[in-house]
């Protein structure tokens, strides 16, 4: 399994803090905010991408770590829009490192699959920016196993690795246990999964009568509003009551739990918000805990469809 580390040779962090809100729903102070907060209590691994708020993320998080650079660890991907070819890769890794005001990033992923560029093409240049020094570790989000399989494949012959997945994965969002986590777990890649939150929808907070982007966001609102799900973070809620936590720390705590899975991948629109995602550090997640709160969502089917032997 990759063992990443910042360039002082310490341990990423068991989490990941997320900065999609920075310069958008969370203004610079509640950015800066958030970031300390992450820092005061050991988190070094800050992913943010070339797409966020239209550059903003990326420029304060660069902000925000200057001066000790190398105590932490900066993710960031290629545009998301203009697919994987070498010439779109190159302009958005020279924008992202001016916002980000580094030399180079620490982990350089490709944003989404792009089935029009050769991949040839994509991890050449990739390996290029590896060889220059430029980036440490080389990951890619959103691929499906096959996908990465292939990636592993085609780097190999430009004597690339790839280290990191970042899939979607939490307690109501499974698929990633069918093929993706084994997958990793067997090639040695770390696994970064984001929305463990499931978009909210696992605090409770809609549950209890509150709004948010499953109601505003017609993207979350077709990801998660399936009654199963409702019903799972319903009783989630009950559980960590009965724990004395909450069911955000439950379900960031559920996601790190996975023997798979490297680090999951926290956000929060302000310090508030963010505090029970960050009490997952200290949580002990039991095995039977764990069992008990797996059991409240339904397993995908097993890649085989064999389901006898599931």
């Amino acid at each position: 399994m990759t063992q990443m580390t910042t360039r002082t040779g310490a341990p990423a962090s068991p989490l990941c803090f997320g900065t999609m809100q920075f310069g958008g729903t969370a203004d610079e102070t509640a950015s800066r905010g958030m970031y300390d907060a992450c820092r005061s209590v050991g988190v070094n691994f800050f992913d943010t991408a070339h797409v966020y708020t239209e550059g903003r993320s990326e420029t304060l998080l660069g902000t925000f770590c200057a001066g000790e650079v190398d105590d932490v660890i900066i993710a960031t991907k290629a545009g998301y829009e203009g697919g994987a070819s070498r010439a779109n890769i190159l302009k958005t890794f020279d924008e992202s490192c001016k916002r980000l005001k580094m030399d180079r990033v620490d982990l350089f992923y490709m944003h989404r699959w792009d089935a029009d560029t050769p991949l040839e093409e994509t991890l050449e240049t990739l390996a290029s920016l590896k060889a220059q020094g430029l980036i440490r570790y080389v990951g890619v989000s959103n691929y499906a196993a096959w996908q990465v399989m292939k990636a592993i494949r085609v780097a190999a012959s430009f004597d690339l690795s790839i280290d990191v997945l970042q899939p979607m994965y939490s307690l109501v969002k499974r698929q990633a246990e069918v093929e993706i986590l084994p997958m990793c777990a067997d090639q040695g890649v770390a696994v970064c999964p984001y929305s463990p939150l499931g978009g909210g929808l696992l605090t409770g907070k809609y549950a209890a009568g509150g709004g948010g982007r499953l109601i505003d966001d017609h993207r979350y609102a077709a990801r998660y509003d399936v009654e199963w799900m409702h019903n799972v973070a319903a009783e989630l809620p009950k559980i960590a009551k009965a724990h004395g936590t909450t069911a955000a720390t439950l379900a960031v705590a559920w996601a790190g739990h996975h023997p798979a899975v490297t680090a999951p991948i926290i956000s929060a629109r302000s310090v508030e918000q963010l505090a029970p995602s960050l009490a997952a550090l200290d949580f002990n997640m039991t095995d039977a805990l764990y069992a008990e709160i797996t059991a409240l969502s339904q397993a995908p089917a097993p890649a085989t469809d064999r389901l006898e032997e599931a």
